[in-house]
């Protein structure tokens, strides 16, 4: 009953975005306020791609080889454009998030099994996000790693009570936090004062160099193309605005790419200066820096105070920001894949036993904080591949059907993620 209250408070408070929206629809509202009102599911999917994960990983990347690995970013997010594309499509075009088209067309054992495998993608997706958060508290304030937790734990709750205010009030929130992240790295990248042509060479040369690079190029591939993101953006779009016809929802779908452009680009720009500020400063300078303590630490001694503080800060505000986002996914794909749902709160409470339990068995935070990445890149293929085959269509899609041209690509990004991660497995192994 509280869930349900919850939803209808929701959908009054977002009744003027609603009308906003129809206005747009009829051609009453020109210009840039067009896209106002489309404004906001993106940049929530988004969060999921600057993650703590990402930190540890495009660091890790940087320090070991440089700018050799920034095109393996620029091509995760293409990838990433494309792949939400699909998924917000599917939200419009159907008015159901991917695990509820999942449940409809599979049979009950295959929506149970990939609802338990996104479930355990979501715990390796949160374990990131928190312990980057505590780290973040560690790094800025020397609070201790546990009391740091619960302190997230707190900070968790209390992003998540926005959603009670509407979605718009927590698109608002979000994307303030988001805009820290970007200062952060911003700033970051002016002190270091990259070598540009390195970095281009790094965007548009692709190339490893050994398998250890192909592993980084993994965990990359998972922080950045996040599988519960996939499932979350066709939430956000479901019911926002309901196109009324075939043309409506053309006209939406189009001004919600908008969006997807921009947020993407925003989270593709914060990944690469992550990697550049690494190369710039710790590669240049002969160290392999694998820890965020060591980087922090390394930070204020290369640059000063400043940087190490704007680093800590936005490891911070990515694992609040995102440790809420996780939580949101975690509700849509259990009420989507078997129709069942617990309150967002518990569910936070539960999933805050596993960084808290690696906290406490003292596992160093920068390792699970890679290897929950490379997990994350064996759960893409699962939430991918029903994703092109329902964009794809007709019958589930009307007018909204993926173009020959899209759902090529879509099949080749899937085929190279399932081919990645048995490599991976095989390297693992033997």
């Amino acid at each position: 009953m509280i869930e349900q209250s919850v939803v209808k408070q929701n959908l009054i408070k977002n009744k003027k975005q609603t009308i906003s929206a129809e206005a747009v629809l009829r051609g009453d509202i020109k210009g840039i306020k067009r896209i106002l009102p489309f404004l906001g599911p993106a940049f929530i999917a988004a969060v999921a791609y600057i993650d703590p994960g990402n930190f540890a990983t495009n660091i890790t990347a940087g320090s070991k080889y440089g700018y050799l690995l920034l095109w393996v970013i620029f091509a995760s997010n293409l990838m990433a454009v494309l792949i939400q594309s699909l998924s917000a499509k599917l939200g419009i075009a159907t008015g159901k998030n991917l695990p509820e088209v999942a449940r409809e067309r599979f049979p009950k054992g295959v929506s149970f099994f990939l609802w338990i495998q996104s479930e355990l993608v979501i715990i390796a997706t949160d374990l990131a996000e928190f312990i980057g958060a505590a780290l973040g508290l560690y790094l800025l304030f020397g609070i201790p790693m546990l009391p740091a937790a619960l302190i997230t734990a707190v900070g968790s709750f209390a992003i998540l009570e926005l959603q009670r205010r509407g979605y718009r009030t927590l698109e608002a929130g979000i994307a303030g936090m988001v805009l820290i992240v970007v200062l952060a790295f911003a700033f970051q990248v002016i002190v270091a004062k990259p070598d540009l042509g390195a970095v281009a060479a790094g965007i548009f040369t692709p190339r490893f160099q050994g398998v250890d690079s192909i592993l980084l190029a993994a965990g990359i591939l998972g922080a950045t193309v996040m599988p519960h993101a996939i499932y979350l953006h066709s939430s956000l779009t479901q019911n926002r605005v309901v196109g009324k016809n075939e043309d409506e929802k053309k006209q939406i779908f189009k001004l919600e790419f908008i969006d997807i452009i921009i947020a993407m680009v925003i989270a593709g720009a914060v990944n690469m200066a992550m990697v550049v500020v690494a190369a710039a400063l710790f590669f240049k300078n002969g160290l392999v820096v694998e820890d965020l303590g060591v980087a922090f630490e390394q930070f204020r001694h290369l640059i000063g105070p400043a940087t190490a503080i704007s680093f800590g800060l936005g490891l911070l505000i990515a694992g609040l920001s995102s440790s809420s986002v996780g939580t949101m996914a975690g509700d849509v794909v259990m009420q989507g894949f078997i129709n069942k749902r617990i309150n967002l709160y518990v569910r936070r409470a539960i999933t805050t036993i596993p960084p808290l339990a690696i906290i406490m068995f003292g596992i160093n935070p920068t390792h699970a904080l890679v290897m929950s990445q490379v997990i994350l890149s064996f759960g893409i293929a699962f939430a991918l591949i029903p994703l092109v085959i329902f964009t794809s269509n007709r019958a589930i899609m009307g007018s909204l059907v993926n173009h020959r041209i899209t759902a090529t690509l879509g099949w080749i990004i899937s085929g190279l993620v399932v081919s990645l991660n048995l490599f991976l497995v095989f390297e693992m192994i033997f």
